[in-house]
């Protein structure tokens, strides 16, 4: 059977869209898919049997201090200005499990004396459903692991993106990056602009994934590089880390 490589993004769908999980799969022997998920129990139950499975949501969590994610402090650095601002502070564990926003950004500046931004809040619900997820599903906990889209690039590219990934600028830069390492990236990304409604699935959302499954892939068959370089771990025994390979140089 052919080893499967799987990236991971949430959708930003609009106007009470079901689609929240955008997933591309890489084969050895050539073929892929693109798919859309309406819940991340239902994208693990298709994939379950990748060799490695790369998302874009934070997974380690801290549950109280004004210490941040190394993970997230090393990503803003290696990208810097304007880039480091994709990079979104993680919320404490306690505040994922609440349903108002004014409740968890109180909780969260009690524990860790940090704001919760409105861009935090808006993937909270992502960050729960993958929390519930591999914390209960042990083998999803080994095969599921975080990344960041725009570290991705920068390591697959050598250097961060110059241009915002939502102008047209910005796209095609990370698309040419996409066909430096998978030459059938542009068929792909074609596809499933063709298969799905913009409202559903953004551009955005296709490059996104589509950089951590090529990640999956090529980390997988040479070596995977962390930030940051020790490991460091939450309370629940969660990695908080972003995976990303770093390519020949």
């Amino acid at each position: 059977m052919s080893k499967i490589f799987v990236g991971i993004d949430g959708c930003k769908g609009i106007d009470g869209c079901k689609t929240s999980w955008f997933a591309i799969a890489l084969k050895e022997n050539g073929k892929w898919e693109a798919k859309c998920f309406e819940n991340i129990f239902s994208l693990w139950d298709k994939y379950k049997n990748a060799s490695q499975i790369l998302i874009d949501v934070p997974i380690g969590l801290r549950d109280e201090g004004n210490e941040e994610r190394k993970c997230d402090k090393e990503a803003r650095e290696k990208l810097g200005s304007p880039r480091k601002s994709s990079v979104f502070p993680a919320p404490c564990r306690p505040a994922i499990y609440k349903k108002k926003y004014e409740t968890a950004r109180d909780i969260n500046k009690r524990k860790t004396d940090r704001k919760l931004t409105l861009q935090t809040w808006a993937i909270i619900p992502k960050i729960l459903e993958v929390d519930n997820l591999i914390r209960e599903n042990k083998e999803a906990r080994l095969r599921m692991k975080e990344i960041h889209p725009e570290i991705c690039f920068w390591a697959l590219a050598g250097h961060p993106m110059v241009h915002s990934k939502k102008k047209s600028e910005g796209q095609n830069e990370r698309i040419k990056v996409l066909e430096s390492v998978y030459p059938r990236a542009d068929d792909i990304i074609t596809c499933a602009k063709s298969t799905y409604r913009r409202k559903e699935l953004a551009i955005d959302d296709i490059l996104d994934a589509f950089a951590a499954a090529v990640t999956a892939m090529l980390g997988s068959k040479n070596k995977f590089e962390r930030l940051p370089q020790k490991l460091e771990k939450d309370s629940q025994g969660l990695p908080m880390q972003m995976l990303y390979y770093l390519g020949k140089r």
